[in-house]
C-alpha cells in the first residue's frame, strides 16, 4: 500500500518536531525549508528545556514530553545534552516569599528550597553577596541548539526517511499543491511552520489573528577556562515574572510591583536575565523583549549592558569576556494563547505562535497536533 504523503514548511524545531510525528505515524514526510539551513529564532536560544516555567496541567506534561523526546533524539543522534537542573536565585524578601509559595504548590515537582549556603556549596558561579536562599528544580535540560537543530534533518532522514528540501521557498500553497516558482509538490496533508516568516503564506490569517513579533537580544560569553562549570542553569528574580508557571505565588504581584517601582528600565525593555552554559564550557547570557510586526536590525548596545549588569548581581564567572551577540525575531501571541493553530482550508495546517517556549514545547504540541489532525496511526 503506498503511504499517505506529508509536506512540513519550516525546518526549525517547530517543523522538525512535526515532521518526526507525521513520519512516525507513518507518513512519507518532505520538508522545505527557504535557507540552506535554519537560521531563525530555533538557532537564536539559550538551548534551555525549561518545564518550571510552564503552568501545572497540560503544557507542564508537554514540556515533560517534549524533554524526553528529546533525550531519545539526542542520544540516537549523538548530541550533547546536560540534564542540569535549574537555580532560582532570591536576593530580596519578596523573591525569597515566591520561591517558598512555589515550592509549596509544587510538591509534585522535583523542586527543593535551598539555603544560601547549600546553592553556593553546589554551584560555584552563585553570587554569595546577600543571596537568601534559591529554588532548585531538576526538570530543566540544556542542549546546543545551533548544533542539534542543523543536525537533526540527517537523523530525521536516516532514521525515518524524511525527505528535506533546502534552498527552497515555498511561496504558494493550493491544496494539495505547495509551490516553489515554477516547481510543484503535491501531499495529502500540508503543515505549515514557518515561524517569523508569518507573511508569506496565508497573511490574511496572520493579519486578522493576536500574532505579533518579539525581538530578543542575546550574547555568549566565552568558553570558561580550565573545564569550570556553573553547573544548573542559573536565573535572577526577575524571570520569576516572566514566566507562567511562577503565577501560583500569591506574593508574586507584589514582586512584580516592587520591580516596576525600582526597576522601571528593566521592565520597559521586557529584560529577566538567565544564564546556560554549553558543552564547550560556553555561557549564553540574556534576553530583552521588544514587541512589534517590525523591528529594526540592530543591536541596543545599552541593554546588552543592563543584561550584564543585572546578570552579576546574581553570578560569578571566570572570563566575562563576551564572544557574541546577537537579536532574534519569534512569533509572540497577544491574547494569551500558548500557541496558534489553524487550518486555513482543508488539508492544510498552521502551527506556529510558541510564543518563545518552541525548544520547551515543540516535541509534545507536534505529537498532540499530528494526532489529533490525522487520526489513528498508518502502518509504516
Amino acid at each position: 500500500m503506498q503511504r499517505e504523503k506529508a509536506i512540513v514548511i519550516g525546518a526549525g524545531i517547530v517543523g522538525l518536531a512535526t515532521a518526526k510525528s507525521l513520519a512516525e505515524r507513518g507518513y512519507a514526510v518532505a520538508v522545505f525549508e527557504r535557507n540552506e539551513k535554519a537560521i531563525g529564532a530555533s538557532i537564536r536560544n539559550f538551548g534551555m528545556l525549561w518545564p518550571i516555567g510552564q503552568p501545572d496541567g497540560g503544557l507542564y506534561e508537554r514540556a515533560l514530553r517534549s524533554k524526553a523526546v528529546w533525550k531519545q533524539v539526542c542520544t540516537e543522534a549523538g548530541l550533547w545534552y546536560s540534564e542540569t537542573g535549574s537555580f532560582h536565585l532570591a536576593y530580596h524578601p519578596l523573591e525569597w516569599l515566591v520561591l517558598q509559595e512555589f515550592a509549596e504548590a509544587s510538591k509534585h515537582r522535583p523542586v527543593k528550597l535551598l539555603t544560601a549556603a547549600e546553592a553556593t556549596s553546589q554551584s560555584e558561579a552563585v553570587n554569595t553577596d546577600g543571596l537568601l536562599g534559591a529554588l532548585w528544580c531538576a526538570d530543566e535540560m540544556i542542549v546546543e541548539s545551533r548544533v542539534a537543530i542543523e543536525k537533526l534533518p540527517a537523523y530525521l532522514q536516516q532514521k525515518f526517511g524524511v525527505q528535506f528540501h533546502f534552498n527552497t521557498a515555498i511561496t504558494n500553497i493550493e491544496y494539495p499543491v505547495v509551490s516553489s516558482g515554477k516547481r510543484r509538490w503535491e501531499a495529502d496533508v500540508i503543515y505549515v511552520c514557518s515561524g517569523a516568516d508569518f507573511e508569506t503564506l496565508y497573511p490574511e490569517v496572520f493579519t486578522a489573528s493576536a500574532i505579533t513579533k518579539c525581538k530578543l537580544q542575546m550574547m555568549r560569553l566565552m568558553a570558561q577556562p580550565n573545564g569550570w562549570r556553573i553547573g544548573p542553569s542559573l536565573c535572577g528574580g526577575l524571570s520569576l515574572t516572566h514566566y507562567k508557571g511562577f503565577e501560583v505565588a500569591p506574593t508574586l504581584p507584589q514582586l512584580k510591583q516592587h520591580y516596576q517601582q525600582t526597576m522601571p528600565d528593566y521592565g520597559k525593555w521586557g529584560i529577566h536575565v538567565m544564564v546556560s552554559q554549553n558543552g564547550e564550557g560556553e555561557l549564553t547570557v540574556g534576553d530583552s523583549h521588544e514587541y512589534g510586526l517590525v523591528h529594526d536590525p540592530f543591536d541596543k548596545e545599552f541593554i546588552n549592558r543592563m543584561i550584564l549588569d543585572y546578570l552579576k548581581t546574581f553570578a560569578r564567572f571566570k572570563d566575562w569576556q563576551i564572544l557574541q551577540t546577537w537579536n532574534g525575531i519569534y512569533p509572540k501571541s497577544t491574547d494569551g494563547a500558548t500557541e496558534f493553530i489553524h487550518q486555513p482550508e482543508e488539508g492544510v495546517t498552521i502551527i506556529n505562535g510558541l510564543s518563545g517556549a518552541g525548544m520547551t514545547l515543540s516535541f509534545g504540541l507536534a505529537e498532540e497536533v499530528v494526532q489529533q489532525m490525522t487520526g489513528p496511526s498508518i502502518a509504516v
